[in-house]
């Protein structure tokens, strides 16, 4: 956890008011300044920036953090520029990779587990008894060691994508030296055999163009290898008729998924019957799709809303309050057509309500992206439409 301290005493005492109007009297008119006692100290300076925003953070931050204070740059709805010196700095507590690593391996377990149910699936039905329980499967796997190696491209695929994805985050994070930890890999011995994987920050956000550059570079570099991926897996893919498709195993589409389709099989799928049967690359790759997608809903701290509040700041508020309305509108589409009233877009629905829709502001709130940034950004919102799969499984 980080810490918040300071060893500056926060009585606010001219001592102290004197360093900071110094620090900021150089890139701002100063026109008043008020002090906040409760329930945590916080001096607030009101003017006109004299430079660059950019400049001005820059300038101040380095003086504010040595008298004890964080500072963050906001602007009032009158237009006037508004510096806000908070008592107290984050320091960040060093990182203990042992449970990192102690993830990983149970991930990689978990993960194979699953992988030799979905690949070594013939080998597997000829060792199973019918209607064995899920134990009596795991049994069945570790103790017939001829089958693991059948999960090998599921768990390379899957676990490369949702690692290149998080190292995505950490290299940028890393670049821009913010503190932040290795990539944190979930188990889950069910399902995918895995709930992704997570990093955590742990120093705050500077401006908009340091969350953009770490909120992108992971949904960006988990693209780079699922796309290959996905093809190579739907290269080696068998198209074969199956009918009407149980409920709830249909693999979503997506524009891009169909378009990867039609250029490894020459034809719409599924049609007529006929779909590809996904092999152990081509899942887990189409999966890496259906992540990134979720990543980039625009709400609170996913990497969606990273790059909505750096491209539109406060927008992204009512942005993401929109994309909620259409989430509930989805999920109730799938509760009539499927029956299934714990579905993928009712569960973020609800985690949306615990961890929040609303982004919360870097320290600078002013200094926008450069077009290069807001290049990056559009472009990212057309692939999160040309990845986004309304209905995950049907």
């Amino acid at each position: 956890m980080e810490q918040f301290e300071s060893g500056i005493s926060p009585a606010s005492s001219l001592e102290t008011l004197a360093r900071l109007r110094s620090a900021l009297g150089s890139v701002m008119h100063i026109e008043s300044h008020t002090i906040h006692d409760r329930p945590v100290e916080l001096i607030e300076f009101s003017g006109r920036l004299t430079c660059p925003s950019d400049e001005a953070f820059d300038h101040i931050y380095d003086r504010f953090v040595e008298a004890g204070y964080t500072p963050m740059l906001t602007r009032r709805d009158d237009s006037r520029d508004l510096v806000i010196a908070q008592h107290g700095i984050v320091v960040p507590t060093p990182n203990n990779t042992r449970l990192n690593v102690i993830l990983l391996i149970a991930t990689i377990l978990s993960t194979w587990l699953v992988g030799v149910t979905i690949a070594g699936g013939d080998q597997l039905a000829r060792l199973v008894q019918p209607n064995a329980d899920i134990l009596s499967i795991y049994g069945t796997i570790l103790s017939h060691p001829e089958i693991w190696l059948t999960a090998l491209p599921y768990v390379l695929t899957l676990l490369g994508i949702l690692g290149v994805h998080e190292m995505g985050h950490y290299v940028a994070a890393r670049i821009h030296k913010a503190a932040v930890t290795l990539p944190f890999f979930i188990p889950l011995p069910i399902g995918l055999g895995t709930m992704g994987a997570v990093i955590r920050l742990k120093s705050p956000i500077k401006n908009r163009r340091q969350l953009f550059d770490i909120g992108v570079a992971g949904p960006l570099a988990g693209l780079v290898i699922a796309i290959p991926l996905l093809i190579i897996g739907l290269a080696t893919s068998q198209v074969l008729y199956i009918g009407q498709p149980v409920p709830g195993t249909q693999e979503g589409n997506s524009l891009m998924y169909l378009f990867l389709k039609l250029i490894t099989h020459g034809r719409i799928l599924p049609s007529g019957g006929y779909d590809v049967i996904l092999n152990a690359i081509a899942f887990p790759a189409w999966f890496g799709l259906v992540v990134t997608m979720i990543n980039l809903l625009p709400i609170g701290q996913l990497d969606g809303g990273h790059v909505l509040y750096s491209l539109f700041g406060r927008e992204q508020w009512r942005i993401a309050m929109i994309t909620i309305f259409g989430l509930i509108g989805l999920g109730m589409y799938l509760v009539v057509t499927t029956g299934d009233i714990l579905n993928v877009w009712f569960v973020w629905i609800f985690l949306a309500q615990i961890f929040g829709l609303r982004h919360p502001p870097p320290l600078d709130d002013i200094t926008p992206l450069d077009r290069r940034r807001k290049l990056i950004g559009y472009a990212t919102i057309v692939i999160f439409i040309l990845i986004f799969t309304p209905i995950p499984f049907s």
